[in-house]
């Protein structure tokens, strides 16, 4: 299979392997010591999982999402990371691929970390009916979803017809 690296892939690969080394190779090598085997082949996992993160098979992106999320943050309450995650490249792909995890709706400020815009920003697509107001409040993580989406495929777009 041929591998199309772009910058998302590569952003995304510096950010898996750095959560993985901080919370998974760092506190084994403290307890034990590592190899560079390990290490290597850490990276390797790092690169898989973002080709499946970012690839066709949106099954495929959902499960490598869940798996690294309750691995990456264990927690016997349902993952609630900061707010300012969902803007890192890791959460963004948790966001495209699997939605949140253990919410239906979002606030208007996480909504706007999560596409990267401002809490009025948010406002003002849910006014224009871009993305949807969640009656509890907020707004649904399906239409964050699908705005980041949208966004996504309209800025790659340009890029597509240039070659």
């Amino acid at each position: 299979m041929a591998k199309t690296w772009r910058p998302a892939h590569e952003e995304l690969a510096r950010d898996l392997n750095r959560l993985i080394e901080a919370r998974v190779l760092g506190p084994v090598d403290v307890l034990f010591g590592l190899d560079k085997d390990l290490r290597r082949r850490a990276f390797e996992s790092v690169l898989g999982w973002t080709e499946e993160l970012l690839g066709p098979d949106d099954d495929a992106a959902r499960m490598t999402a869940i798996r690294l999320i309750s691995t990456l943050f264990p927690s016997d309450e349902p993952f609630n990371p900061p707010t300012d995650w969902w803007g890192t490249p890791f959460g963004r792909a948790v966001l495209l691929r699997a939605g949140h995890p253990s919410a239906e709706a979002v606030s208007f400020t996480v909504a706007a970390a999560m596409l990267g815009i401002s809490r009025q920003g948010v406002h003002d697509l849910a006014r224009r009916g871009k993305v949807q107001p969640h009656p509890d409040g907020g707004v649904t993580v399906d239409s964050v979803q699908a705005r980041l989406k949208e966004r996504m495929l309209s800025e790659a777009e340009p890029a597509a017809s240039d070659g």
